[in-house]
């Protein structure tokens, strides 16, 4: 097969959950580059349909969909609308995400349950609706986005948020085990943790978010001396979207600039 080939999406269909905005608006607009048909979820579809016009202006085809993880009778009823329009799905970006910070002592329950609610069990509900249409066509490529973070735990200068980290080691150990028990039925399940991206949730220009509070501090840390840039991501999702990862599965790429290697 030509290289160009290995990344080729023409034709296929990608929904990306959170990608109405920050690195979810990245991964879309490079699946949709790659030739994919994209359909862009989200509870605000206002924000999604933004992202809509943007690949619409590239000459690719999107959808905006209105849909929340957490709640199973949305997910369901939104991906049979993408298999009514689109006929399969071959490719899913679980992207959706929060987070609160709060030292762990003084953790609101009901933060600590709006995370796992939505980073594990949203990710969860997304896997297993998609993942029935995957394992009978016996194709699918499936996406979740985890964080660096997810690995151990963290300074409290840097995050201070024991929900987030323990739902997003929780999304890399789901991945592996979707990996295994799918694997057998031509679907692949991997996983992309990403560090500090000056992006989304990260927004170095909103006051309170994570990169505007410890950025300096952040940066310092890192072996290459710099946040994430919308650019660092492309590669990867296009990587595990496409058939160049055919043999890749229950993975988990730290995309970190090195942070984690320390």
């Amino acid at each position: 097969m030509a290289l160009n080939q290995l990344f080729d999406l023409t034709g296929q269909t990608a929904i990306v959950t959170g990608g109405g905005s920050g690195l979810g608006r990245v991964m879309a607009l490079a699946l949709a580059e790659a030739g994919a048909n994209v359909v862009i979820c989200s509870r605000r579809k206002e924000i999604c349909e933004e992202v809509v016009k943007e690949i619409e202006t590239l000459g690719g085809q999107a959808l905006a969909l209105a849909l929340d993880v957490t709640d199973p009778e949305s997910v369901v009823q939104g991906v049979e609308k993408v298999v009514s329009q689109f006929g399969k799905i071959e490719i899913l970006v679980n992207n959706c995400g929060t987070v609160f910070e709060a030292p762990a002592a003084e953790m609101p329950l009901e933060q600590w349950q709006s995370m796992l609610n939505t980073n594990v069990t949203g990710t969860f509900l997304m896997c297993q609706a998609v993942g029935k249409h995957m394992i009978n066509s016996e194709y699918g490529k499936i996406i979740n986005i985890s964080s660096s973070i997810g690995f151990k735990g963290t300074d409290p200068e840097a995050v201070d948020s024991v929900g987030y980290t323990t739902s997003k080691g929780a999304v890399m150990t789901l991945t592996k085990d979707l990996a295994v028990k799918w694997g057998r039925h031509g679907v692949n399940v991997n996983s992309i943790a990403p560090g500090v991206f000056t992006t989304g949730m990260n927004n170095p220009e909103i006051p309170g978010t994570l990169v505007n509070k410890a950025g300096d501090f952040i940066a310092a840390q890192v072996p290459v001396r710099r946040l994430g840039r919308d650019s660092d991501l492309a590669g990867a999702v296009l990587y595990f979207a496409s058939t160049a990862s055919d043999y890749c599965t229950g993975q988990i790429l730290v995309i970190d600039g090195g942070l984690g290697a320390k």
